[in-house]
């Protein structure tokens, strides 16, 4: 009989997917432009492939873009297909994971705008909100999230304390129904865009650093907060310096109890560090490694076996970063928050590109840093220097490692330096 009843909920399942595509499917259609088939051969030079990095400079280039992606999300979202996973009272479709897959691999197929700027809103915070937010503040904030009305950042990092957030320093002082926000934040995504963040403050200077952390919603736009852009080797301004002075922040708007932000944070970063398993699992087009490839036949020697032997070792890493985001997606429910033991992803992700970068480098030579005119030769210059940036988003790799250790592995803790009133002989 369960068998009968897990048989009968997987063909429902299948039913209602294929109900989803079709209905995606003439949505997609009817705004956007469908992708070049998968199974066609990358020949290098053509398409549209050229990156100029110039142009993220530029920043009417930069507005349009947000507009366009703003537009496409209040659009799908309108549609029912921006948040098919979410809770219906929300805002959301009320469907499974497994639907919201599905519809991210058929949006694979169509050419979309650009919505990493987005990306923090509904694949960070977001889920943030959901598990620790009052009622009040998600229904406030989640359906603007989702359709694509609120750009969002994280007021995490500060200059002292950058992967070890359980350091911040930047307080939150409760002044009645308010409180009194002043620090600095640094490496803050998209905060020059951003109209509201989610910030971690110190709310108990006296207790355990890690239990003395509040979490809260800050409206960018609010008197006191002063974003100053930091320009990257990349030629971009993605990161920013974020200053806070006397910032009133309303105590309606605290995520989660006082001084338990720290779990707070822990939900974020187990979505920033998975942020990789929401992708789709197929390209709808040509994948990277067919790309890194065309390299290799334009400009390197595919033939000799150094080159062979590091193709089909990128070609391995490839399948087990795929391999990996299956399993997390496999074991995922309804109401899941990502666990330590995907933090092996963003470590196998971070040795990946270091191998790309290594062998692009070497390929490619002095067309990487100089625009010779050749096709693409210049395309790849950003994603090498963006490069370094991934081994500390979400955390360094010290981090990480100790996150894997400690909590998937049960290896004994990190050890650490003795504050001086406890040293033998002070």
């Amino acid at each position: 009989m369960a068998a009968d009843l897990g048989a009968d909920r997987t063909i429902a399942t299948v039913i209602s997917v294929g109900a989803l595509l079709a209905e995606g499917r003439t949505f997609l259609d009817a705004h956007c432009a469908r992708r070049r088939e998968g199974d066609e051969k990358f020949v290098w030079g053509q398409g549209s492939d050229r990156v100029n990095i110039l142009e993220e400079v530029d920043p009417a280039a930069a507005s349009a873009q947000l507009a366009d992606a703003k537009r496409y999300a209040a659009l799908r979202f309108d549609a029912g297909l921006g948040w098919i996973d979410g809770p219906v009272e929300y805002g959301g479709r009320g469907s499974m994971p497994e639907h919201a897959r599905a519809y991210g691999d058929l949006e694979a197929e169509y050419e979309l705008p650009n919505l990493a700027m987005l990306t923090i809103a509904t694949g960070f915070v977001g889920p943030a909100l959901l598990a620790h937010a009052t009622a009040e503040v998600r229904a406030a904030y989640l359906p603007r999230l989702y359709r694509g009305d609120l750009v969002m950042c994280q007021l995490f990092s500060e200059p002292n304390a950058g992967s070890d957030l359980a350091a911040a320093a930047t307080r939150a002082v409760r002044d009645g129904d308010e409180w009194v926000v002043n620090g600095q934040k640094v490496w803050t995504s998209s905060a020059h865009v951003a109209d509201v963040a989610l910030a971690v403050c110190r709310t108990d200077p006296d207790v355990p650093k890690h239990q003395g952390l509040t979490t809260f919603l800050i409206d960018m736009h609010a008197p006191g907060v002063e974003v100053r852009p930091l320009r990257q080797m990349t030629g971009t301004a993605g990161f920013n310096e974020v200053f806070l002075s006397d910032v009133r922040v309303p105590d309606s708007h605290r995520v989660g109890d006082v001084n338990a932000g720290f779990r707070v944070i822990l939900t974020t970063l187990g979505n920033e560090r998975t942020i990789a398993t929401r992708a789709p699992s197929s390209s709808g087009g040509i994948g990277q490694f067919e790309r890194l490839l065309g390299v290799v036949d334009t400009f390197g020697e595919r033939t000799d076996p150094v080159q062979r032997q590091r193709l089909a070792q990128l070609y391995v890493g490839g399948r087990i970063k795929q391999l990996l985001i299956e399993r997390w997606r496999a074991s995922l429910g309804p109401g899941v928050t990502p666990g330590p033991e995907m933090s092996v992803l963003k470590l196998h992700s971070c040795r990946h590109n270091r191998e790309l970068v290594r062998m692009l480098t070497e390929v490619l030579g002095p067309r990487l840093a100089a625009d010779t005119g050749e096709w693409g030769s210049f395309a790849w210059a950003e994603y090498v220097l963006s490069t370094p940036g991934a081994r500390i988003g979400g955390g360094t790799e010290e981090i990480v490692r100790n996150t894997v250790g400690e909590k998937v592995l049960g290896l004994a803790k990190e050890p650490r330096a003795r504050p001086p009133h406890e040293r033998i002989g002070v």
